[in-house]
């Protein structure tokens, strides 16, 4: 609840007249974190933790067509703060409640904006606000981001040739920020090493009706600055497999706004330790609140999904592919291990017409439904963003009408005002035909999960799908022990993992019908845990799990939501720990980059009882051979700590039952 009244701005704010302007303070509910906000020519800010600066002063502006600058010469109305102390209740979770503490600044200014500043324990995020009720047009945003030394950052660079569209999946290029590249820029999460214990992740939350927020080298050595696609004036059918709309012509500006409103939260979280990055709620907390009143429908879970393996199954008498015989063997697959649904991926409607109405002769949608049904498996539906968007209405009432439980949503590619507003509208109308949502092609989260709760996976990442095709040069074993701390700050992420043919650095191949991973099958089970993902695949063939029964039934039995997650320990790119908690049952998941380590594992965490632990750790010859594991239980209470050795590229998964 939020205490009513304003606090004397001598305990939570210094307002003093100087020579160069006005300056205004606010400090995190624990004192640690300190934002002061300078008025004067321009409005700047600067972060301090624990009396060190870690972001210098920077400036912060939005300027619109008409000329007006929000953020130069501005004259100050009011300064108010207040503090807020309440929790956030998870959609999935009688249990879980997010703790939400932060104290809040707002800045009034002459005309019609302000400026809002939180600080909570964790981080600083501020927006700028409006109360103008034309129509006006934002040309553009000033955001900045000036570090008082030439850090270390950890970027994920756009690929491809057109800096505006593009699918969000790249691995992390770590340099100081004076050697970062001027010629690209990074999408969201970026992460900087401040020196010592610190880490800054750079974001944003609550990304609605407005364009994504890209970071490029700043005009100083040791400075990032935000950059933002120009509004899309014209767009032509086009890109991969027609299902997308390619933009042609952009306007000069970014953003078209109707009326009073606030914009996308600039998020700076701060932490002394890494682990606390792989745990982050953050984003969470900025989102606006759910829209979605009746959420009794959504139900998140694991899929038998057959692109990554190619639909390769074995030992069928019919010939596998984009059929009903297939598939009702993926859904017989999914309801012999208690698996909630089986996407049908690309290729059930017809290629290249960008319509979802047009499915082809091989495929009886009406037909799978039922025997899935009967089965009790959903089935989800891959869609291209244009085949999508062109008749949403219509495909939502005559899917859901149909049976279908959602749509997994791709190669929007892109995140300009249009793009965003689009998946808002996606968002609004999949939640009325109480539609699931698995957003593929996609951009950071942002937080959307809290807003749309049925949204249930996010890509932007660079998941699984890319040892199918990539250079055996990639690096996918450190890029796990790397995203997690980074990308997962944002919010989940739909990395599709389960390989169960692993291999070792030095003999991966990217094999397009019959791909592995890198790293160690423990690895690939850890993921389960350590990742976030309440709509989390099943990557590979049914044939193959049915060889691998211990695994199957460790991935077919791990819950997909969460009631508690602790973070165990943790170093960004090196290695991670995470336990977490469904009900009684407790998790643990480690991981290693390709060097090979002892990890000892405190049970602390736990609840008092004793428990029996199911282990599933590197193989002694994992090292050579990735498939190599070994099966142990024993019995362990919080007062217990367990040493394991995680091979090269490899890690540890663990199932806790309390016993009493």
């Amino acid at each position: 609840m939020i205490k009513k009244g304003v606090f004397l701005l001598l305990l939570f704010g210094i307002l003093s007249l100087t020579a160069w302007g006005r300056d205004f303070s606010i400090s995190s509910p624990d004192g640690r974190l300190r934002v002061v906000i300078r008025v004067a020519e321009t409005v700047t800010y600067s972060l301090m933790h624990d009396g060190v600066e870690l972001v210098c002063e920077s400036p912060l502006s939005m300027t619109l067509t008409t000329g007006e600058i929000w953020g130069h010469k501005a004259q100050v109305r009011d300064f108010r703060t207040e503090e807020h102390r309440g929790t956030i209740a998870s959609p999935f979770s009688k249990s879980a409640m997010v703790t939400d503490h932060y104290r809040e600044g707002v800045l009034r200014f002459r005309g019609d904006w302000a400026l809002r500043f939180r600080l909570y324990n964790d981080g600083m995020a501020y927006r700028f606000v409006s109360h103008k009720k034309e129509l006006y047009e934002v040309a553009s945003e000033e955001v900045c981001f000036r570090f008082p030394a030439d850090y270390d950052a950890y970027l994920p660079y756009v690929r491809g040739d057109d800096p505006w569209q593009g699918s969000f999946e790249n691995i992390y290029s770590r340099a100081p920020l004076s050697e970062t590249d001027s010629l690209r820029q990074a999408f969201l999460p970026v992460l900087v090493d401040a020196g010592g214990d610190r880490k800054i992740c750079v974001t944003e939350a609550d990304l609605e009706s407005y364009p994504g927020m890209y970071l490029r080298k700043g005009a100083s050595g040791s400075s990032l600055q935000g950059v933002f696609a120009p509004y899309p004036t014209r767009t032509e059918q086009g890109g991969y497999n027609m299902l997308q709309q390619r933009v042609k012509e952009r306007a000069p500006y970014i953003a078209r706004v109707q009326g009073p409103r606030a914009f996308p939260w600039r998020v700076v979280q701060v932490t002394t330790a890494d682990k606390d990055l792989a745990v982050s709620d953050l984003s969470y907390r900025l989102a606006a609140p759910s829209r979605v009143q009746d959420i009794d429908w959504i139900r998140p879970g694991k899929v038998a999904w057959e692109w990554w393996h190619n639909w390769n199954i074995t030992g069928v008498d019919f010939c596998a592919g984009i059929n009903n015989d297939t598939y009702q063997y993926y859904i017989d697959f999914a309801a012999e291990h208690g698996i909630e649904y089986v996407i049908l991926d690309e290729g059930w409607s017809v290629n290249k017409v960008a319509d979802l109405m047009q499915v082809v002769p091989e495929i009886d949608l009406k037909k799978l439904v039922a025997y899935a049904d009967a089965k009790r498996v959903g089935i989800i539906l891959w869609a291209g963003y244009w085949a999508f968007d062109r008749d949403m209405e219509a495909v939502c009432r005559h899917y859901a009408a149909m049976g279908i439980k959602g749509f997994k949503v791709d190669f929007m590619d892109r995140d300009d005002q249009q793009m965003v507003d689009f998946i808002y509208r996606a968002a609004e109308t999949a939640a009325r035909y109480h539609l699931v949502l698995d957003l593929h092609g996609m951009y950071k989260p942002a937080g959307l999960q809290r807003t749309f709760p049925h949204i249930l996976n996010f890509e932007g990442v660079y998941g699984l799908e890319q040892v199918k095709w990539a250079d055996e040069s990639v690096d996918m074993v450190t890029y796990d022990v790397t995203v997690p701390f980074i990308r997962m700050v944002s919010g989940p992420m739909d990395y599709t993992q389960g390989a169960m043919r692993n291999a070792v650095r030095g003999n991966f191949r990217p094999i397009h019908s019959e791909p592995m991973s890198q790293g160690t099958r423990c690895h690939q089970l850890a993921l389960y845990v350590v990742f976030e993902s309440p709509l989390n695949m099943l990557c590979d063939s049914p044939s193959e799990y049915r060889k691998e029964s211990e695994s199957l039934a460790f991935i077919a039995g791990i819950p997909t939501v969460w009631d508690e997650s602790v973070a165990l320990d943790g170093e960004v790119g090196r290695y991670i720990a995470i336990a977490r908690r469904s009900g009684d049952k407790w998790y643990v998941g480690g991981l290693t980059n390709w060097d090979a380590r002892e990890m000892e594992v405190d049970f602390s965490f736990l609840p008092a009882g004793t428990y029996r632990a199911t282990i599933f750790q590197d193989g002694s010859n994992a090292d050579r051979k990735g498939t190599d594991y070994a099966r142990k239980e024993c019995l362990v209470t919080p007062s217990d700590h367990l040493l394991l050795h995680l091979s090269r590229g490899g890690g540890f998964a663990m199932e806790l039952d309390k016993l009493r």
